[in-house]
């Protein structure tokens, strides 16, 4: 049960009873359960989380009660971004993800209420694909510049003493205010030794996501207050205007409003454009006349080839088969996201790469001209076809587009095997 925000009650003090309530727990270990994860630097894991609790339980809800408990440095973990470079994770014990979920359930509720609606990312009830509609009828309307603002490392850049601030705001709760900057002062532990962190809320805990938007809800009420088209899905913020030199001005303010939280833009990613030349959340925007439609945008297939790449390896040793597998439940996803785009044509195009690439991860599977010429004949090729692309085995990429292959390997072969077709038919 979601919990009660009723105004006859001080919602913000005495939280810490909310946290540790008997229910509220269960709900928490429920969702840190069924979310998984990897150890922290104690090495529990998910499944060892009911008998801790079990034994351990009443001590942590006195220590969390008198304002005791001291959370244990993050794992620091890294891994690769989409758009080139590393990722820094910090992964906290099994434990301490429970009470920062207890926590979320306690807060999230109460600060969501006064979130912006225009703020979508890590909320209930909003979506990327909400961020993604709402700038489309922005663009639609005819602000049709963009102020694409990229924040220069933001969850590494966090100011605990800014952050600590807008939450005091709010919270009368001093345990709770204790325990936050517990969270946000752990430290990394990194070769065995502890790193102190003076700023950043590491990405990994159930809370940063909430602490990220309370600290850019600042900028959010400023956007609001001054009747501009805006989008926030986390740290990446798009707003819309209808002149490039509108935009200037908003990216002169955004750089001044974000210095006071002490944040900074990343200049080299950052603009003032045209929606069309900028991607965000995944996709793009395509003016056709009078009509905007949703685009998936070039970097998101390149990072999708990246992935097919990767699971249509030789290397791998895998049948076509168990690769066809593997894809549908990768593209399904994929689907599932990018499912939304207006113009057919890239996920058109990705259809007909990813065949080429599974025509030729079979045509080096079978090495040989003299294995796959039989092979190619009982696919239901014609002979004179089959006998040309196993003459020309060898010169894979030409042999895998050859019509041999084509006639042997249609895509209703594949669609038999279970890959699922990205564009409409």
């Amino acid at each position: 049960m979601p919990v009660n925000v009723d105004a006859a009650h001080p919602p913000w003090k005495e939280l810490m009873e909310e946290v540790v309530a008997p229910e509220n727990i269960a709900r928490a270990m429920k969702r840190v359960i069924a979310n998984k994860g990897s150890p922290g630097i104690d090495g529990m894991t998910v499944g060892e989380l009911p008998e801790h609790w079990r034994r351990n339980g009443r001590l942590l809800r006195e220590q969390l009660l008198a304002g005791t408990y001291k959370p244990t440095p993050v794992r620091r973990v890294t891994i690769p971004k989409s758009g080139g470079g590393e990722r820094e994770l910090g992964i906290p014990t099994v434990t301490d993800r429970l009470v920062q979920q207890a926590i979320l359930q306690v807060l999230g509720p109460r600060y969501d209420a006064g979130f912006s609606p225009h703020s979508h990312g890590f909320r209930p009830g909003h979506s990327a694909h909400d961020a993604v509609l709402e700038a489309q009828s922005y663009i639609q309307e005819g602000y049709d510049w963009v102020v694409d603002v990229d924040l220069e490392r933001f969850f590494d850049r966090v100011n605990h003493d800014v952050l600590m601030g807008r939450l005091a705001k709010k919270i009368e709760d001093k345990r709770m205010l204790k325990l936050l900057r517990g969270f946000l002062n752990a430290g990394v532990m990194l070769n065995g030794v502890v790193i102190d962190q003076e700023e950043g809320t590491p990405q990994g805990g159930p809370l940063s996501p909430l602490l990220a938007n309370v600290l850019l809800d600042e900028i959010d009420k400023l956007l609001e207050a001054r009747g501009h088209r805006f989008v926030r899905y986390a740290d990446d913020c798009n707003v819309y205007v209808r002149s490039k030199r509108a935009g200037e001005r908003v990216m002169a303010t955004m750089r001044k409003e974000l210095a006071k939280l002490r944040l900074r833009i990343n200049e080299a990613k950052s603009a003032v454009d045209r929606p069309w030349n900028r991607q965000f959340l995944g996709f793009t925007f395509r003016d056709r006349g009078r009509q905007t439609r949703r685009r998936v945008s070039p970097r998101a297939v390149e990072k999708a080839k990246d992935r097919i790449r990767e699971l249509t390896n030789r290397n791998r040793g895998a049948s076509i088969p168990r690769v066809v597998n593997e894809l549908a439940t990768y593209l399904k996803g994929w689907l599932q996201y990018f499912g939304i785009c207006q113009v057919p044509r890239p996920r058109r195009l990705l259809d007909k790469w990813i065949l080429a690439r599974l025509r030729l991860l079979q045509v080096k599977q079978w090495k040989r001209g003299t294995t796959a010429y039989p092979r190619l004949v009982a696919l239901g090729a014609p002979e004179p076809a089959a006998i040309h692309t196993a003459q020309h085995l060898r010169r894979w990429w030409y042999a895998a587009h050859s019509p041999g292959a084509h006639l042997a390997m249609p895509r209703a072969y594949f669609a038999r095997l279970g890959l699922p077709q990205l564009a409409p038919r």
